[in-house]
């Protein structure tokens, strides 16, 4: 897998960071001064006293005469009278003629350099290890955080009842056997959904031939008591008559509502509007667009009043339409007019007759164009339904080219 090597580099940097303090700190215990090279000093200035030309100077020191005046150094740092030598731990010895020699303590600037050194190699092992930990951090985002936020908003919207978008396959990473199961459930779901729609159907079909077939004999009975009922003479017959003809009345109500009932597909469904920040709404319309054909678009800043998962819907319902009708690049228009955000959403494909587009947010209505395509004439009906609950609007319009609709979405 790919993250191995980034393992395997953060392993090596964390040994390193060990051996390299180890190493360093055992330079600072070995820190001290160098006694040969202080042997060497002391017999050059013996040796050539007063002759400063000739003087050793691998070491920093300074000469004092016997009555601890200073008469040669060989730079500013060293020690320039007994005390303040005694007070740096300088080394202190006799030279020709009672003279000292105080050599300049360095051990606390060697100490110094080497903790800068630490300092230095620690700091850019860290920045190297805080580089592969979110180069890491990253990769475990990308294959594993967004497949299961991915699968999460993929499920809510399934118990949701919406079967049409599919979950973007991703078979190269690991977890792609889930998304691809996730996916197939789906597509199970939605034939299983579509047989009991089929079945469903069947029996309301059923239901408004029987409840029309009713309606022809009872009309015969009360045709039949209607004549009856002004041939006959006898007070008592006619009142049986027109019982008759009051019981058929009622049975025919009866077959015309159970006919009404058994075509009405959608009763009421809950929607449920909270608040929102409106960043929300262009992240529903980028799930909605699994083709990516709406490009980068802006949303105004402000807080909405939606339910998350039936503006989701209603969104999947008008990218699905446009994908099935249109089959073209789609837009996406926002701007902030009054109490709503409005949001514009077009395609470029043939669109709809202009006498069409009053009916197109009734139940089962489909344009004309739509014929030779699958679906239930439910999509913008139910759009318009949702955002109607959100107190927003739904509208829908025919541009000079193709076909748009713009979504009211309250602003609280």
């Amino acid at each position: 897998m790919k993250k191995t090597p980034l393992i395997v580099f953060l392993a090596i940097s964390i040994f390193l960071e060990i051996g390299l303090t180890f190493y360093f700190a055992g330079r600072i215990d070995m820190a001290k001064q160098d006694a040969v090279a202080v042997n060497e000093v002391l017999m050059s200035v013996k040796e050539n006293f007063g002759e400063e030309e000739k003087y050793n100077t691998a070491l920093n020191y300074s000469i004092l005469d016997e009555k601890g005046e200073l008469i040669y150094k060989t730079s500013e740092e060293v020690s320039t009278s007994l005390n303040e030598a005694i007070k740096n731990s300088d080394t202190i010895l006799n030279a020709s003629g009672g003279c000292l020699l105080l050599i300049h303590n360095d051990i606390p600037s060697k100490i110094e350099s080497i903790k800068r050194q630490i300092f230095t190699l620690i700091s850019g092992i860290s920045i190297v290890q805080l580089i592969l930990i979110l180069i890491f951090l990253f990769y475990i985002k990308k294959t594993v955080t967004d497949p299961f936020k991915k699968m999460n908003e993929f499920a809510v919207r399934v118990a949701g009842g919406d079967l049409d978008i599919p979950l973007s396959l991703d078979k190269g990473r690991a977890f792609g056997a889930f998304t691809e199961s996730f996916d197939l459930m789906r597509t199970e779901l939605k034939k299983s959904k579509a047989a009991e729609k089929k079945a469903n159907d069947e029996k309301k079909e059923m239901i408004a031939k029987l409840s029309h077939d009713i309606k022809t004999p009872i009309a015969s009975i009360k045709s039949t008591s209607e004549i009856g009922y002004e041939l006959t003479k006898e007070d008592r017959t006619k009142e049986l008559f027109n019982s008759i003809n009051i019981k058929a009345d009622q049975i025919t109500n009866l077959a015309d509502n159970l006919f009404h009932s058994s075509v009405k597909d959608i009763t009421e469904i809950d929607v449920n509007p909270s608040r929102y920040e409106s960043e929300t709404v262009k992240e529903l319309i980028k799930n909605s667009d699994y083709l990516n054909r709406t490009g980068d678009f802006d949303i105004p800043p402000c807080s909405v009043y939606i339910d998350r998962l039936r503006l989701q819907q209603a969104f999947d319902n008008v990218f699905t339409n446009s994908y099935k009708y249109a089959n073209t690049e789609i837009y996406v228009r926002t701007e902030n007019r009054g109490e709503y955000l409005l949001v514009t959403i077009g395609d470029y494909g043939p669109g709809a007759k202009d006498d069409e587009l009053p009916l197109l947010k009734e139940k089962y209505k489909r344009g004309s164009n739509a014929s030779e395509k699958e679906g239930a004439g439910l999509g913008l009906y139910l759009a318009d339904y949702f955002l109607n609950k959100m107190n927003g609007s739904f509208s829908i319009k025919r541009p000079e080219k193709g076909f748009a609709v713009t979504f009211g979405i309250r602003i609280v």
